[in-house]
């Protein structure tokens, strides 16, 4: 008899009997006492310092951010230079850079975020109120 043959035979013969010994003779439930046992007596803690807290900041529309950028930029060039002259009157950011991959994802990407878009609050009053009967 060749080995792979004898290996054919045995190996389902001693996985049986492998199942059969530790589910019927509870050696399952020891093994799993004693992995619980190992888990829990060598517990790591890791301490944590606490964080300071600090106080949120009040949030601010984009109108007072700019303004505050554009109030920064000056006073770094200075008011003298230029005649007092402010550059970036009546200017507004320029719109982001997007790769082609982020483009395709926002339909809306090349719009203005100031645009105001098209006035839909009369268009229930237009259709003569008959929304609520298709409903």
């Amino acid at each position: 008899m060749k080995k792979s043959e004898l290996k054919a035979l045995l190996k389902p013969l001693i996985k049986e009997c492998i199942k059969e010994s530790i589910l019927e003779d509870g050696i399952l439930s020891n093994i799993i006492t004693e992995v619980t046992k190992g888990l829990s007596s060598n517990t790591i803690v890791e301490a944590k310092e606490p964080k300071p807290q600090v106080s949120p900041k009040p949030k601010r529309n984009a109108n007072e951010q700019f303004a505050e950028y554009r109030k920064k930029l000056m006073s770094a060039i200075g008011s003298d230079t230029y005649g007092g002259v402010d550059l970036f009157e009546g200017t507004t950011p320029a719109p982001g850079q997007r790769s082609p991959e982020a483009q395709a994802a926002n339909p809306l990407g090349d719009t203005d975020p100031s645009d105001a878009g098209i006035d839909i609050s009369g268009f229930m009053a237009a259709s003569g109120n008959k929304w609520k009967s298709l409903i």
